[in-house]
């Protein structure tokens, strides 16, 4: 799978069934060569017009499940947001 077939699926949490954005970017590991997390971009200020100031860094080891055009992890929001 390639980052821009990433980037077009939407991220759910199966904890609360919440949408919580779609991946921006990944992390990897340059010497084994797997994904480490994926980035998703944080609440915005106002309805997410005027943008954010935090993302989600998601480990891969929270995702429970890819597919077609969803990502499912399972993680406590509060404890992977993170400021930029």
């Amino acid at each position: 799978m390639r980052l821009c077939e990433l980037r077009e699926k939407e991220v759910i949490n199966v904890c609360d069934c919440k949408c919580i954005g779609s991946v921006v970017d990944v992390c990897f590991d340059c010497c084994n060569g797997v994904i480490e997390s994926i980035i998703v971009p944080g609440p915005g200020h106002i309805w997410g017009v005027f943008g954010t100031d935090s993302e989600y860094i998601i480990p891969f080891s929270c995702i429970k499940q890819i597919g077609e055009d969803i990502i499912l992890v399972e993680i406590c929001a509060e404890k992977f947001l993170q400021k930029c």
